[in-house]
């Protein structure tokens, strides 16, 4: 197997983004050198790293050998491409152009409507609590009015389906992350609500390259 720690990945272990991309390697079967940058988060809007790593001063950004790449949605599709099917038998994107052109269109509706709104609720209860601010309750309501809707919109699209597109794909564990953390800022009521969601995130968190992930994250 060539990708022996050729495949470096600059992030941080509580990173929504960067545990997205644990998680596609992991999906894949593909071992990496986890680097944190030794700066923090802070150190991101240094000019080297602007320069070097990230325009923009985010994480994660993954080293292929010589090639580097950012964004943690490209990141993971730039794996599926290159290496799906190679490790084990997961396929991220569909072969089929019909299929892969629909997981592309859920993948779209998690970044434009169910990202956004559990994001609210994260940044409020979870990183501005780290940074030792109170959390918005005004804005948390409007997180949990705003993800309501989505997930009745995701109930009916699982309704009869195992996952988002029928089989598991980067539809779905692209939304892993960030709905991890919403359970973690104990909003899991809203998912438990909706039955096919429920079972959806049940499917999800049982897999074993998510348990490997929140280890390897935790472990950072």
């Amino acid at each position: 197997k060539r990708n022996k720690m050729t495949i470096r990945l600059i992030g941080f272990g509580n990173s929504v983004c960067t545990i997205r991309v644990i998680l596609c390697l992991k999906e894949l079967g593909l071992s990496y050198k986890l680097t944190p940058h030794a700066g923090g988060y802070a150190a991101l809007k240094d000019k080297d790293y602007l320069a070097n790593e990230h325009p923009f001063g985010k994480v994660p950004v993954l080293y292929d050998d010589k090639f580097k790449i950012t964004e943690s949605r490209a990141i993971c599709r730039y794996l599926a491409f290159k290496h799906q099917g190679k490790h084990n038998d997961t396929i991220l994107i569909p072969n089929d152009i019909h299929e892969a052109g629909l997981t592309e269109q859920l993948i779209s509706y998690g970044s434009s409507y169910y990202s956004p709104a559990i994001e609210k609720i994260v940044m409020q209860e979870i990183y501005e609590k780290d940074k030792g601010k109170t959390p918005d309750p005004v804005v948390i309501n409007q997180g949990r009015k705003e993800i309501e809707e989505v997930l009745n919109v995701y109930d009916k699209i699982l309704e009869g389906k195992e996952y988002l597109n029928g089989k598991f794909s980067l539809a779905d564990l692209i939304l892993c992350p960030i709905t991890h953390y919403a359970h973690i800022a104990k909003h899991s009521d809203l998912w438990d609500k909706k039955p096919n969601v429920k079972k959806w995130w049940n499917r999800l968190k049982n897999r074993d390259a998510w348990k490997k992930t929140l280890e390897d994250a935790k472990n950072a």
